[in-house]
């Protein structure tokens, strides 16, 4: 478990002992003052969300800082297991998410540069977006992903749907979804779906924390609606193998060779 005390205010957690997985431990929180960290036998990523936060550890001081998670790419801090931090706010309260998996050790205390972090436009046609590999799998950690996606109006991003649940040949990986919608009062469609037919549908509206323990988890940003999401991933592929994909529903896995989607021709005229 991360363990923060002080002035800090905890807004999203999910963690194995409040959600019942295995790896992923994920905290938002508002930084008002100074706030105490450990996180034990976990490695670490700090990435800000909001607000300018500043990061002591042992080793270094680092200034995490953000006014929008709309206008720039993030500097994400990350700490190796055992590494005490204290964060520190000396204006305004700041939101930093920090999140964790359980590690070894392998890697340093180091500071992930936007420049560093690859940059891809995912898609295309209704389900065009952008994906920043904040700490992909090209950048050295031991369990854990993330991601910022950016999904335009009226566009679907995780698209085709995707699963990383351990079934049908998926890898599996725990993930959450942490949402900032613009403008105020918008929100985002977010699902997830399972054979069957099981599925639980969310309106997830600004800053709300979805949780993606299995099954396939396709979201749309409706009309007017623009979407970002910051995913924390970690499960059970380690170090390089964190670069394996997930599995596609193959009811939907035609569209990437048409991503136009062969749509219905408007008006539609009498026979």
């Amino acid at each position: 478990m991360i363990g923060l005390s002080g002035g800090v205010e905890v807004l999203r957690r999910a963690d194995p002992e409040t959600v019942g997985w295995r790896y992923l431990h994920f905290l938002l929180v508002r930084v008002a003052g100074q706030a105490e960290g450990k996180a034990g036998g976990l490695e670490l990523a700090l990435v800000p969300v909001e607000g300018e936060a500043v990061v002591e550890t042992p080793s270094g001081t680092y200034t995490l800082k953000r006014a929008s998670v709309f206008r720039s790419l993030p500097h994400v801090l990350y700490l190796p297991p055992g590494t005490p931090f204290r964060l520190r706010t000396e204006g305004l309260p700041s939101l930093v998410a920090v999140g964790g998996a359980p590690a070894e050790g392998r890697y340093p205390e180091r500071v992930f540069q936007p420049a560093e972090m690859r940059r891809e436009l995912r898609g295309g046609g209704a389900a065009l977006r952008q994906v920043n590999h904040i700490l992909g799998p090209h950048l050295p950690a031991e369990r854990l992903i993330l991601y910022e996606v950016y999904t335009p109006s009226g566009r679907f991003s995780g698209w085709p749907p995707h699963r990383h649940d351990g079934l049908l040949g998926s890898a599996y990986m725990e993930e959450t979804y942490l949402y900032r919608v613009e403008p105020k009062g918008a929100f985002a469609l977010h699902v997830n779906y399972h054979e069957g037919g099981a599925a639980e549908v969310y309106l997830a509206k600004d800053l709300d924390l979805v949780l993606v323990p299995k099954g396939y988890h396709p979201v749309a940003a409706p009309p007017g609606a623009n979407v970002y999401y910051l995913n924390y991933m970690a499960g059970e592929l380690y170090g390089a193998e964190r670069s394996t994909p997930p599995v596609d529903d193959p009811v939907w896995a035609w569209v990437k060779d048409d991503w136009e989607g062969n749509p219905l021709a408007l008006p539609l005229e009498e026979a």
